[in-house]
């Protein structure tokens, strides 16, 4: 490393100074050997092959002197070319221990990178759908990414550098001392003018870095946010160009200028530290050519000091940050095993079995639910607040008892906030309930498999959500090893099948970002063929045909009513015109069961069923649904 790459290393650790204050526990260093171990091996070639090279690159400067010795001394040419060949060995030998630790390196940081990534996003993927309601996900990807990324760093690079500056620093201060401790000892007097200035301009070009970084995530924020499919079109239907642009450019225009002040004092820093450096070579030439000429050092020996003096500098400027380089990647680790040690809510059992085979009984027993609090979900750092909100765990659901039989539909309806999605989430086991009990066949679903609830459980909710992937690849996240075959059958069922082959991919076609190349409708309609596709025997419907007009609803019903032949089958109303032949009817009030019956009966009654359907119906549109009842929850 040349004294210019040197600065460099000395001025990028002192920007990441802010980490050096945290203390860090021996358990969060022996996690961080237990993700370390299955690379040991490489670990030890690596550092082995550090040392070497840091030992090599020292036999270079005094071979080069005693070149210049046996020139100066008239010896032999075949002295000379001896030595020659014996630097061009070295050379080779570096060359190739540089590729060797390089390979090393590559190994085991991408394999440290694959260890990490895949640990935290198997935790990730069975965290409750509260964690994922409440984190920002961009500070989730972060984590999978830059925290992953700056904890590799610990072993790729900060720990072979530590060792190989170790090495490098004491063997060249050993022969540069042997040579002439005087020249020496004079060298090391201008370090501090090496090292300070490093970190005194690390730390304004720090404060400048999370300046342009907090402009720069605004702004990645913003551009997020408005350039997905959803976010343009509100833009256009009631943003304001010139103001969003204003706003966007001010962010860009403060980036600039911080970029230009942070390149003046970076060439001022470097320029500053390459006239050091010529200072330092100076001392070298000059006061160790005096000693030459008067006959107390070899003129090789001065070489050999010029070279060796650029192998003791850039050791003790990198050594000088080495710990606020271990600190950093020490705060990455911590911020990985963050994430790791938040608890997954819903998680199976020892003693997990799978559901019951057969048709199955939904029953739900006296139960009672709270949303959890933050605190038990999340994590502050994720959501980008300074304290996690502590409230949670108030009731939403109370006594909640209903029994939903194979080949039967149970309706839920009432309005915004009843509890409806909420008791469709606990039948699929998204949460657990707090008292009380769900069951699937008679066995309570806290005792079943997760794998096996999803294999048993489908659901198709009102957004009708699809990956940003095919029209094939978004129906077999329902059944991988389903035939194209079996995608036209399930697109015929739920009526989009000439659709879809009027498109010229047909199931090659991409969806768009959320679905959003195709309409409402036919996003659901999707949807609902992927859930025909899985042929669950419990079947939830959470405002299924919402997005669909009355043609297309009247069409998916039909579908849907094929589909649900022998199945068990929950049922929330968007439009109580799609509930009136449901076997049982729930009417939902602030988390009770305040009503139940069939249509009928429940017009009958006169109460808070018959009040919402004369509310959503009159008497010339009784067969047309109006959109008033809000999603559930």
């Amino acid at each position: 490393m040349s004294m210019h790459a040197a600065a460099q290393s000395a001025m990028y650790s002192a920007m990441r100074d802010a980490p050096d204050r945290r203390p860090f526990s021996r358990e969060t260093l022996r996690r961080i050997f237990s993700f370390a171990a299955p690379h040991r091996r490489r670990l030890v070639m690596f550092l082995i092959a550090s040392v070497a090279t840091a030992a090599v690159s020292v036999a270079t400067p005094v071979l080069a002197g005693q070149v210049v010795n046996a020139i100066t001394n008239s010896r032999p040419v075949s002295t000379v070319v001896w030595l020659a060949v014996l630097i061009a060995v070295i050379a080779v030998a570096e060359s190739a221990l540089g590729l060797f630790t390089r390979w090393l390196s590559a190994r085991i940081g991408e394999g440290l990178i694959y260890h990490l990534r895949t640990a935290v996003f198997d935790h990730v993927q069975r965290m409750p759908v509260a964690f994922f309601l409440r984190t920002r996900t961009g500070a989730l990807v972060s984590r999978l990414n830059n925290d992953v990324i700056g904890a590799q760093r610990a072993f790729s690079g900060t720990l072979s550098g530590v060792v190989a500056n170790l090495v490098t620093l004491t063997l060249t201060l050993v022969v540069m001392l042997q040579i002439s401790w005087q020249i020496t000892l004079l060298s090391l007097v201008l370090l501090p003018v090496f090292v300070i200035p490093a970190r005194r301009t690390g730390v304004r070009l720090a404060r400048l870095s999370r300046e342009a970084a907090d402009h720069n995530a605004v702004m990645t924020t913003r551009m997020t946010e408005r350039f997905s499919a959803p976010g343009a079109t509100l833009v256009k239907l009631f943003g304001r160009p010139a103001e969003e642009s204003a706003e966007f450019a001010g962010r860009a225009g403060r980036v600039r200028d911080i970029g230009i002040r942070t390149a003046m004092l970076q060439a001022v820093f470097l320029n500053s530290l390459t006239l050091v450096s010529a200072l330092a070579l100076a001392l070298v030439y000059g006061l160790g050519g005096a000693l030459a000429i008067g006959g107390t050092l070899d003129a090789g020996a001065v070489v050999s000091l010029a070279l060796l003096l650029t192998r003791l500098y850039a050791p003790l400027t990198a050594l000088a940050g080495a710990r606020v380089d271990v600190m950093s990647a020490l705060v990455s680790f911590e911020r990985v095993f963050e994430v790791l040690d938040l608890r997954p809510l819903i998680t199976d059992r020892p003693d997990a079995r799978t559901v019951p085979a057969g048709p199955l009984i939904l029953e739900f027993d006296n139960v009672a639910f709270g949303y959890p609090a933050a605190t038990d979900v999340s994590l502050a750092s994720l959501e980008e607040v300074a304290v996690l909100d502590s409230r949670g765990g108030v009731e939403v659901l109370h006594g909640i008892s209903f029994r939903a039989e194979p080949g039967r539909m149970i309706a839920l309806v009432g309005t915004s906030g009843a509890g409806k999605s909420t008791i469709a989430q606990l039948t699929a086991r998204l949460y657990d309930v707090n008292s009380g009990a769900v069951s699937l066949g008679g066995v309570d679903i806290r005792d079943l498999t997760a794998d096996s609830i999803r294999a048993a459980v489908g659901m198709v909710t009102q957004d009708g959500h699809l990956f940003h992937e095919t029209i094939g690849e978004n129906l077999r996240l329902a059944a991988p090893d389903a035939s194209d075959d079996d995608l036209w059958e399930a697109l015929r069922r739920a009526r989009l099948e000439p659709l879809v082959r009027s498109l010229d991919d047909g199931l090659d076609t991409l969806v768009g970002e959320r679905g959003y190349r195709l309409s409402g409708g036919e996003r659901q309609r999707l949807t609902i063929a992927r859930l025909l596709l899985a042929q669950p025997r419990v079947v939830i419907l959470d405002e299924a045909t919402a997005s669909l007009d009355s043609t297309s609803e009247a069409a998916v019903q039909a579908a849907l009513a094929e589909a649900l032949i022998g199945r068990t089958s929950l049922v929330i109303a968007h439009r109580l015109s799609t509930v009136r032949a449901a076997d049982e009817i729930l009417v939902l009030e602030d988390g009770r069961i305040v009503e139940r019956g069939t249509h009928p009966e429940l017009l009958a009654a006169g109460g808070r069923y018959a009040e919402l359907y004369h509310t959503q119906f009159d008497d010339e549109t009784a067969d047309a649904a109006t959109d008033l009842t809000p999603t559930g929850s």
